[in-house]
């Protein structure tokens, strides 16, 4: 996803910037509920999470700054959707992570046993 107006300018800003939207508890909560619900209002996910509606709306706000919900307005009512691209992105991102952790812990892992063989000898 290229950053427009609302995005950070570079990759890494935005990566950063996604890494911090999504590590808040509310609003990986609210990322659970849209995923399970597929539209809501910051209304009703006010009435599902204990936190305010005006802390719902900019919890939204900084969800929708980094694309992983987009909103759509009817009438009156702002609803919001999860932008199931960025959230797939967000997704393979946290994969290759934990991939590059689980490789880093083997290489570890293997070193402390060498460690320790040696050790016995």
């Amino acid at each position: 996803m290229t950053p427009n107006a609302g995005h950070p300018a570079t990759t890494t800003e935005f990566d950063d910037a996604l890494w911090s939207a999504i590590g808040d508890p509310t609003r990986r909560r609210m990322l659970d509920l849209l995923l399970a619900d597929g539209v809501a209002t910051a209304t009703t996910l006010s009435q599902r999470l204990p936190v305010t509606r005006q802390a719902v709306a900019k919890h939204l706000g900084v969800l929708d700054g980094v694309g992983l919900v987009r909103m759509t307005s009817a009438g009156r009512e702002r609803r919001y959707e999860i932008d199931h691209a960025q959230f797939a992105r967000a997704v393979a991102q946290l994969s290759s992570v934990g991939a590059t952790w689980d490789a880093r812990l083997g290489r570890i892992k293997r070193i402390a046993e060498r460690i320790q063989r040696d050790a016995q000898n």
